[in-house]
């Protein structure tokens, strides 16, 4: 170990947007810095997320990589040494080139987590990651689905397969209305609201929600829809909005800073994934309070649990999510009712604590080389 804590360095692409990227800081922010020193690792460049992030941690960019660098990372490996981490934490979309690197850079241990996988899953991919299994000695899913998926389908020895849930700050999040959003979008405080906040990707399936809009009454009163986040899908669904016919009940607000204000302004959350490992965005959403209408995908079954497992839907069917909000729309004590059962279940089950203590404790078990309880699901 390097001085008297442990020395982790985070390596991922950027940490400028998404659910992983928040997360990762939200993990450097909550560490335990009297027994460990962070790090973090951006391949391409740091982001949005990084603000404020060198009170916590040291800061790194990674050198420009030439394309070999999958079979031979020696540039990156020689970063890695000069930073000396006694474990190196990889994320979704580095894994192979920055586990094959630490391992070049003498580092003790890797750690991989996988917070996602697409759906359908290419054969490329699952080669790929099966090949960078080897050369971690942990490798963290972030749902039950998405653990049965990397033993099964990907071919990650069992043993090597921890499950750590995500966790989110349930002390920032505070249930109740403020109609401000709905003033700067000229939405009435009575018009219901389906939020949103998430990649505007095709694995997020917003094609499938803009479909159940267009499958609601259109009047006055008619809910609309609110997404917050931004990606290469924007265009299309624009497009696709206005085909059907619910362009003036559909806002894309683009990456924002002031989600608490979307929550206080939405009826009820909503998600119509492809595929999930567990929700920041949906975590998030619960904790402030908000009845949850999402895809039964990844991780989203095992956050509601079964009391609110009437809130899921299948994926790629807008008329069961059309009917989905209904009902929610229909039943407002209900639906208020769940939001509060939402809010107890993840400051319960999913809170950041518990999620960065269950790291720690890997990181120290890895080193230790010392026999630990299993790290289970929280749920």
């Amino acid at each position: 170990m390097s001085g008297s804590r442990i020395r982790v360095l985070h390596a991922v692409q950027s940490l400028n947007y998404g659910g992983m990227e928040r997360l990762i800081a939200g993990m450097v922010r909550n560490a335990d810095h009297s027994r460990f020193e962070l790090h973090v690792l951006g391949l391409c460049y740091l982001g949005h997320f990084s603000a404020g992030l060198d009170s916590y941690a040291e800061l790194h960019v990674g050198p420009k990589l030439p394309r070999w660098s999958l079979i031979s990372p020696r540039q990156l490996a020689s970063t890695i040494a000069a930073i000396a981490p006694d474990i190196v934490h990889t994320h979704s979309g580095v894994w192979l080139k920055c586990a094959r690197a630490a391992r070049m850079a003498g580092v003790r241990a890797t750690v991989h987590t996988e917070h996602g996988r697409r759906a359908p899953d290419p054969l490329s991919d699952r080669l790929i990651d099966r090949i960078a299994a080897r050369y971690s000695e942990a490798v963290v899913a972030v749902s039950d689905r998405l653990r049965t998926n990397l033993i099964r389908d990907i071919g990650v020895p069992a043993h090597k397969v921890y499950l750590i849930a995500n966790g989110v700050d349930t002390d920032s999040a505070v249930p109740g209305f403020d109609n401000s959003l709905r003033q700067e979008l000229g939405i009435a405080d009575h018009v219901p609201v389906l939020g949103s906040v998430g990649r505007l990707e095709p694995i997020k399936g917003y094609d499938v929600a803009i479909r159940a809009l267009a499958l609601l009454p259109d009047g006055a009163d008619s809910p609309v829809l609110v997404i917050a986040g931004d990606g290469s899908e924007r265009e299309r669904l624009q497009q696709l909005a206005a085909e059907v016919r619910v362009a003036h009940r559909l806002f894309l607000l683009g990456w924002r800073e002031d989600i608490a204000r979307i929550h206080a302004a939405t009826t009820l959350f909503t998600m119509s994934s492809h595929s999930e490992g567990t929700s920041v965005s949906l975590l998030e959403a619960m904790a402030a309070g908000l009845c949850p209408v999402v895809t039964d995908v990844g991780g989203n079954s095992a956050v509601l649990g079964d009391a609110l497992a009437h809130r899921l839907v299948a994926p790629g069917d807008p008329a069961a999510l059309a009917a989905a909000w209904l009902a929610a729309m229909h039943e407002p004590e209900r639906r208020r009712a769940d939001g509060s059962f939402a809010r107890a279940r993840v400051t319960q089950q999913f809170s950041l604590r518990r999620m960065v203590s269950e790291y720690e404790r890997l990181y120290e078990s890895l080193l230790d080389h010392s026999p630990s309880l299993p790290l289970e699901l929280h749920v």
